[in-house]
Order: structure tokens, then C-alpha cells, then sequence
């Protein structure tokens, strides 16, 4: 673990919102992924768009997009951020009964999207939780975690494979 100085918290250990108004916009970029393990038959289901309450991916996204962009309203001390793109994606393992989602959030400003990428995962994920559990409770949504991140001072971070 590097030694980072944390930034959210004052000389006195208050929590702040950092001030990001003295840095120079800049292109930002995130990639997060999740994922939401469940019965064979329930992820058939989905992928047959079979299940009663709509097309599953096609509300998750939304779901996710919608969360990327109220993130500051979720995530205590996020900025609010004009989001220039928001991408959810799914990514089906039939035969595991898994189905990864991944988040691509874009920004031109001052501070990065990583939050935006995550909260657009698990909203995602919760989304198909919602609308298949009436058949499959044992679902479990997790492995949520930044993938990547671009732009900034800090330039870029990969996830090592």
C-alpha cells in the first residue's frame, strides 16, 4: 500500500469536500466491473428474456447509467459532475451462472469518475437482483471493484490481471 495522503478530512480530522477548483480540467475516464452469480436457469432466463418483469440488461443499464449520474446524491462528498459518457455492459457466462457488468463512465473536469463507474456497477447489480429474485434469493452480487482509471495528475491506473 502506498502512503497517500488522504484527502477528504481537514488538519483536525473533519470530513471536507475536496476543493477542486484551482486544478485544470482535464479528460477523465473510468472502468469499473462487477458481477451477479446465480442459478443456470435464472441467467437462461435473462437471456431469453423470459423473465416477467421486462428485459433484464435493458433496466439494469438504465439503472446504471441513471446511478452514475446522482452519484453526489448517494456518495457523501462527491462532486456533481457534467458526465460527458456512460456506458453498462453485460457480459454473460452461461454455464456459470455469472454475469459480469462493466461501467464506463467519461468526464472533461477536475476530479475523476471512479465513484460514477462503481455506483453505476452496483446499481446495475441490484437492478438484476431486483427484478429476479422472486426466482432465485440466493443470488450474491460482488468482485465490485475499479478496473482502470485515466486522466488527472495522477495520469492512469490499471488493475494488475
Amino acid at each position: 500500500m502506498t502512503e497517500d495522503k488522504l484527502t477528504h478530512f481537514d488538519a483536525d480530522g473533519q470530513a471536507i469536500m475536496v476543493d477542486v477548483g484551482e486544478k485544470f480540467p482535464s479528460q477523465r475516464r473510468a472502468i469499473a466491473r462487477g458481477e451477479v452469480r446465480m442459478q443456470e436457469a435464472t441467467l437462461q432466463r435473462i437471456l431469453d428474456r423470459s423473465v416477467e418483469k421486462g428485459d433484464v440488461f435493458a433496466v439494469a443499464r438504465i439503472a446504471g447509467i441513471m446511478a452514475a449520474k446522482k452519484t453526489p446524491e448517494l456518495i457523501p462528498l462527491c462532486h456533481p459532475l457534467a458526465l460527458s459518457a456512460v456506458a453498462v455492459d453485460f457480459i454473460p457466462f452461461p454455464g456459470e451462472g455469472r454475469v459480469e457488468i462493466e461501467a464506463t463512465v467519461k468526464v472533461t473536469g477536475t476530479t475523476g469518475v471512479e465513484m460514477e463507474a462503481l455506483t453505476a456497477v452496483s446499481a446495475a447489480a441490484l437492478t438484476i437482483y431486483d427484478m429476479c429474485k422472486a426466482v432465485d434469493k440466493a443470488m450474491i452480487i460482488g468482485a465490485i471493484r475499479l478496473q482502470e482509471k485515466h486522466g488527472g495528475k495522477s495520469g492512469s491506473w490499471l488493475r494488475e490481471r
